[in-house]
C-alpha cells in the first residue's frame, strides 16, 4: 500500500477513504484541491493527523488505509480535523461486535 500524494499536503490511502493525513502542519483556511473538489480546512492540522475527504455523519463508519478505524461520534464535514473529538474507536470494542451481531454482551 503506497498511496497518493494529495495537493502536496496530504496522503490518501485509498480511494475508499474517507479522511487523508496531512504530511505538514496545516492551518485552517488551507484549500486541497481532490477529484475536481476544493477541501477547506476547518481547523488547524498538525503533521500526521488526518481529517475528511467527504461529509459523515454521526454513527458512519471512518475509513482510512481502506479499513473502518472508527465511528463519527458528531457530524463531519470535508475539511474538519478527525480525532478523538469527533471520532471513537471502534477497535478491540467487543460490545460492539455484539451489539452489532445480534449477540448480547457477556
Amino acid at each position: 500500500m503506497k498511496g497518493e500524494v494529495v495537493d502536496g499536503a496530504a496522503l490518501l490511502m485509498t480511494e475508499r477513504d474517507v479522511v487523508v493525513t496531512a504530511i505538514a502542519d496545516l492551518p485552517t483556511g488551507h484549500e486541497i484541491a481532490l477529484d475536481g473538489r476544493t477541501i477547506t480546512l476547518a481547523d488547524d492540522v498538525d503533521f500526521g493527523h488526518k481529517f475528511a475527504i467527504t461529509s459523515v455523519a454521526r454513527g458512519e463508519d471512518i475509513v482510512k488505509y481502506g479499513e473502518v478505524i472508527g465511528r463519527a461520534s458528531t457530524d463531519i464535514e470535508p475539511g474538519d480535523w478527525v480525532h478523538t473529538h469527533n471520532c471513537e474507536s471502534t477497535r478491540g470494542r467487543g460490545d460492539l461486535e455484539a451489539t452489532t451481531s445480534g449477540g448480547e454482551v457477556a
